[in-house]
């Protein structure tokens, strides 16, 4: 592949992204219309969703938007029926909403509901939707499934459990379903952001454990939605083509850590 423009190329390709109202989300699904692919902005909020894809539309993509509550099975097969009628096939996959996390599950207080509730957001969901494109991807002949974990998955912290060990078994689901979709020209693979400049971290970050992360992390800055959103065009384009089953952290070099 010697044509520079090509490599990151996505014209004729359609991607879903999940929790695409805000965000990591958002950011992917704006790198990924500028690299033009047809978009579908799926959210639970059907009103974040819409100023997203209406945005990409303003300057010059394509996009369309959907409300989506990853918890619901009938609404996971609505977003990807959406995307097939809308533009043909589903070619890209960003498994990116989820929950939990955030130091906030005391060991001693949440209870089964909870647990349940947050392997069904960040283990289920991007299992089905793996499962509903996958046919889709296969008959198109390209594929490529972006999964979103978290730093949580391979870090040690109080009160994150449940949310830690969910991202880490996304993060073994991804590398075990590399081998079932390799055969079906399935490309699958994770992004792991870092502490990340989003409103689910500024709800929790004050300036003394910015700095505490600061300490740790060569490149000395918290992450951007746009880095992230990066990482995520590069596994959904050709420039990875021979990459699969893996994981990327994308952390400054360092490890963040809310304690």
């Amino acid at each position: 592949m010697n044509d520079i423009d090509k490599i990151f190329d996505l014209g004729g390709k359609v991607a879903v992204v999940t929790g695409g109202g805000d965000g990591i989300g958002r950011a992917s699904c704006e790198i990924l219309a500028a690299a033009g692919a047809s978009v579908v902005v799926s959210d639970l909020s059907a009103d974040k969703a819409k100023v997203v894809a209406d945005s990409i539309v303003e300057a010059g993509g394509k996009a369309a938007s959907v409300a989506c509550n990853v918890l619901d099975d009938a609404d996971l097969k609505q977003l990807i029926d959406f995307a097939v009628t809308t533009y043909g096939t589903v070619n890209i996959l960003v498994n990116n909403a989820g929950m939990g996390g955030g130091g906030r599950e005391n060991p001693f207080e949440i209870d089964r509901d909870y647990v349940e509730r947050i392997y069904a957001m960040n283990v289920f969901a991007p299992w089905q939707l793996c499962k509903l494109a996958a046919p889709h991807m296969q008959s198109s002949g390209y594929g490529s499934i972006i999964n979103i974990t978290s730093m949580s998955s391979v870090n040690n912290d109080p009160n994150m459990a449940i949310y830690g060990s969910s991202k880490a078994a996304l993060n073994h689901l991804t590398s075990n379903l590399a081998y079932d979709y390799g055969s079906m020209g399935i490309r699958i693979n994770n992004v792991g952001p870092g502490a990340t400049r989003t409103n689910a971290l500024a709800s929790v970050l004050t300036p003394e454990m910015e700095e505490r992360m600061l300490s740790h992390t060569p490149i000395r800055r918290l992450g951007e939605a746009s880095d992230i959103a990066i990482a995520v065009l590069f596994f959904a384009s050709p420039a990875s083509a021979w990459i699969s089953g893996q994981t990327l952290m994308v952390n400054g070099g360092g490890v963040q850590t809310l304690n």
